[in-house]
């Protein structure tokens, strides 16, 4: 049996048929719109109701799973904050069941995402995994012993907004010192920005590619230079890098899992981010000699991975 897998973003709805293997067999997308969140709610089912239009439906679509940016309740049926979409105590799960006629789940987008690299990507064959999404932010998803690790409310595993300095930058979160301020895509650009202005002689590749104005870089650009061997733009990733190692071993302390499977924007730089986190990781986990380390690698199914994993927690509702 096939079902639906939705990925709703801040700017898009991305909606797909997928089959038991994790294989995509049709897609569609639209804008994500601006106002109520009945207006949003209208566009997922309209999405799922084209997808029950392909030829492949015929098959049978028993469910539709939902992935989100946002607090979920741990029935998966409400939304409890969703910043990107401006939802508070949304009942996502029964407004799109109404809509469509069919079973809906409704799940954190990185808690899909890591469900989808567990059961179809990086993570296969790991019963004890753990995504950790270096994009914008940092976000993630916890399995053990094979099941999907959600926490007593359905909040757990949001891993940037761990507190790593207690007067540090400060967090959209309106917290300090979160994780995500000091390893992520904008953490990347707050490096290459700061050498870009305050050593300009340094930094003179990353201005140049600022048009001449440190503000101007951006994180794409920041990832060309350290290819091409620029010095400065490598010690952007050297300090990105070692954050992500210093957190993986704090998690792995913690969770003690079988492997670590990097997504995210920011780790489209491969090497230039893994490389400064498994060396980090392995000199400050706890016990380094006295135990197994767990592998750390790149996640495998990109911007799919939350719509397929969420129409896989579907199938497993």
């Amino acid at each position: 049996m096939l079902t639906i897998g939705v990925d709703v973003g801040g700017t898009k709805v991305a909606a797909g048929i997928v089959d038991e293997a994790g294989e995509i067999l049709a897609r569609t997308r639209r804008p994500t719109p601006s106002a109520s969140p009945a207006d949003v709610e209208d566009v997922i089912a309209a999405c799922v109701k084209e997808l029950l239009t392909d030829p492949l439906a015929e098959r049978g679509v028993e469910a539709v799973g939902i992935g989100a940016a946002g607090f979920i309740t741990a029935d998966r049926s409400i939304v409890l904050v969703a910043p990107n979409l401006s939802w508070r105590d949304e009942p996502l799960r029964d407004a799109v069941a109404e809509r469509v006629g069919l079973p809906v789940v409704v799940e954190n987008d990185a808690n899909a995402a890591a469900w989808a690299e567990y059961r179809f990507g990086a993570g296969r064959g790991e019963q004890h995994l753990v995504v950790v999404t270096v994009g914008t932010g940092i976000g993630g998803g916890v399995v053990l012993g094979g099941q999907l690790y959600r926490g007593r409310h359905g909040i757990g595993a949001e891993f940037g907004h761990m507190q790593v300095s207690q007067s540090g930058r400060r967090c959209g979160c309106g917290q300090h010192g979160c994780w995500e301020q000091y390893c992520s895509g904008r953490a990347l650009l707050h490096e290459a920005r700061e050498i870009a202005d305050v050593q300009r002689g340094y930094g003179a590749l990353l201005l140049e590619l600022g048009d001449g104005r440190p503000e101007g870089i951006q994180a794409i650009e920041v990832t060309q230079a350290a290819r091409e061997g620029d010095p400065a733009a490598l010690d952007c990733f050297e300090e990105i890098g070692t954050w992500l190692g210093q957190g993986l071993a704090d998690l792995a302390a913690v969770l003690d899992p079988g492997s670590f499977v990097i997504g995210g924007g920011v780790s489209d730089a491969g090497e230039l981010l893994l490389a400064p986190a498994r060396r980090v990781y392995a000199e400050r986990l706890t016990g380094t000699h006295a135990r197994p380390h767990a592998e750390i690698k790149l996640a495998e199914l990109g911007n799919d991975a939350g719509l397929v994993g969420a129409a896989d927690l579907a199938r497993h509702r």
